[in-house]
């Protein structure tokens, strides 16, 4: 075990990185409640891992207030703009929404979202919780390697296409060096701004209000409909383009609290996102698994690995064919969990591992998207990848409280490489509406308005003796898996939060990405080198396309929980980026 499982009473905190998780303990040390602490470190986040999330990123998150009966979703995922339609990318010859650049940019839920939790949930002033953040981009931070080597990545793309990110990151000439302090300036002055902004409020959550208004009907509203309409970045695509996002498109959002999707496993009942995440992957997994007679199989034994694949895998296939705004298209999760359909697609799980992608059809529906059953052909490379942009990755936190309060959040997008920086306000655009298909059949067909089918996936699950965990990773398309590793090692025998998270981790790339061209991967299964040889030969006899990785290089699951039982509050984190830790007491 590389780490303990932190045990005490007062709260607990695990992040993605360690100056988030003392910024979120600070606050539970002071006072403050979940939901304070959970927006301090999620603000601190944005400064402290700018290559996997930024200020206009998105948000989702399961709260559970103390004694209400089930999580709610914090919905921070902004939609499309008004003026982004399939027609408007054909006019511009594009088959696909550019993984990087303007034309990708949603409406930025990550600040709208955060200030809901604080004022609706949270009891500490945005002064208060937001002074970490502020802190760290004022007065600097040390940058580690994965920064440091994200930016000299994108040196060239900087230098030549994207002045303004260099601007930001990249003040002094070269990329910084490991343990080198850096400021951002720019978002310290955007921070003040908004501060003085929301310090006219007559009470606290006035403020809040206020500085909700400045963002999205203010100044930063104004510079990012000024610069969408005058920028035409390099991006993606090998081409310059301007974005669609406009003011308005930010004024007449609002994020929002909405029922969880719940989902039983044996003595356990996971909490996730709808169809609009690809939270349900997850639920449909364990759904499937449920009837597979697991009980006496370890979490390392090949044959719950087996199954455990082939059961995501069709989750996934239906996650291509069905899942999509449901403000907009059908909402068929219920169908999709509902006992008869689990057992009819349960029934294509057999010994041999599958290399067909194979959507259902939920009550006799046909999937409208009929390309949905069929591989992708990759998208070719784009010029712009020899400048060394890339999609990002994603930050997590959980927090757990002494009141019985709980959060899972994963926050992402708007990272430093993703997308040039905004002028005068210090960070970049998000860039969630690649993640839109550009066939008019599909559920997640690009739309004005709509919500795209974001990859971001807490947890929360609570056993049957009340012992409550909030888990999740970062990872895009493989964050389902990831917590699905756990979680089943969790449920099968190991109860140390810690040692579950550090037990070898699988993945399959077999389902569309929504990244990486949309790839499909048939049968592969990829391991960590610390699975057993017998296991891996085992797989390998059922038809999987085994490889192994390094023996700490999958996954990135963070977990906090609750005990009613003992009174104890847990936490764990993942030990293999270097850089996640929990804080408690």
């Amino acid at each position: 075990m590389a780490r303990p499982e932190l045990r005490g009473t007062h709260g607990m905190v695990t992040s993605s990185h360690w100056l988030a998780s003392a910024a979120g303990m600070a606050v539970l040390e002071r006072g403050g409640n979940a939901f304070d602490a959970a927006v301090a470190a999620g603000f601190a986040l944005e400064v402290v891992e700018p290559q996997q999330l930024g200020p206009a990123g998105d948000v989702v998150a399961l709260v559970h207030v103390a004694g209400d009966d089930a999580p709610l979703v914090l919905c921070g995922q902004g939609p499309a703009p008004a003026a982004a339609t399939i027609e408007r990318f054909g006019e511009l010859g594009l088959d696909a929404v550019p993984e990087t650049g303007l034309l990708a940019a949603c409406v930025p839920g990550l600040f709208g979202s955060w200030l809901l939790l604080l004022r609706d949930l949270g009891t500490w002033e945005l002064a208060d919780v937001l002074s970490f953040a502020r802190s760290y981009a004022e007065g600097g931070l040390p940058v580690l390697p994965g920064l440091v080597r994200q930016l000299r990545e994108v040196e060239p793309l900087f230098r030549q296409a994207w002045p303004s990110s260099a601007a930001v990151w990249l003040p002094d000439g070269p990329p910084p060096a490991p343990g080198a302090v850096v400021r951002n300036p720019a978002l310290a002055e955007t921070y003040r701004r908004l501060l003085a902004e929301a310090a006219g409020g007559a009470c606290r959550e006035a403020r809040i209000e206020r500085a909700r208004r400045a963002w999205y009907e203010g100044f930063v509203a104004e510079a990012i409909d000024e610069w969408c309409r005058t920028a035409e970045p390099l991006d993606a695509s090998g081409r310059r383009h301007a974005g669609l996002l406009r003011g308005q498109d930010l004024a007449a959002w609002c994020p929002r609290l909405e029922p969880a999707v719940g989902q039983g496993y044996h003595r356990w009942r996971v909490w996730k996102a709808g169809q609009w995440s690809q939270g349900p992957v997850l639920a449909q997994t364990l759904a499937l698994l449920e009837g597979l007679g697991l009980d006496g199989l370890g979490p390392r034994d090949p044959a719950l690995v087996h199954l455990a694949v082939e059961s995501a895998k069709l989750a996934y296939a239906d996650r291509q064919a069905w899942y999509g705004d449901p403000d907009v298209v059908p909402d068929v999760t219920a169908e999709l969990l509902a006992p008869g359909y689990t057992a009819e697609r349960r029934r294509l799980i057999g010994d041999a591992a599958s290399r067909e992608l194979r959507p259902g059809a939920p009550r006799g529906r046909r999937p409208p998207a009929p390309d949905a059953a069929t591989p992708v052909r990759p998208r070719p490379e784009s010029p712009i990848a020899r400048l060394g942009t890339r999609q990002g990755d994603t930050c997590h936190l959980d927090v757990v409280d002494r009141w019985g309060n709980v959060v899972s959040a994963t926050p992402s997008g708007g990272w430093l490489q993703g997308s040039p920086a905004v002028p005068g306000l210090g960070f970049a655009l998000g860039t969630r509406a690649c993640q839109f298909d550009l066939d008019p059949g599909s559920p997640n067909a690009l739309a004005p308005g709509k919500r795209p089918r974001t990859t971001l996936s807490p947890s929360i699950a609570v056993r049957d003796d009340g012992f409550e965990v909030a888990f999740g990773t970062s990872g895009g398309d493989y964050q389902e898996q990831w917590a699905l590793a756990f979680f089943l090692a969790l449920a099968h025998g190991i109860e140390d939060l810690q040692l579950a998270i550090d037990a070898p981790v699988f993945q399959t790339g077999h389902f569309v990405s929504a990244y990486e061209g949309h790839r499909f991967h048939p049968a592969s299964l990829l391991i960590e080198d610390r699975a057993e040889p017998a296991a891996l030969e085992d797989l390998r006899r059922r038809g999987h396309r085994v490889r192994t990785t390094s023996s700490w290089s999958l996954g990135r699951v963070l977990a906090a929980a609750r005990s009613p039982a003992s009174g104890l509050l847990l936490a764990a984190a993942n030990p293999r980026e270097r850089k996640s830790y929990a804080a408690g007491r």
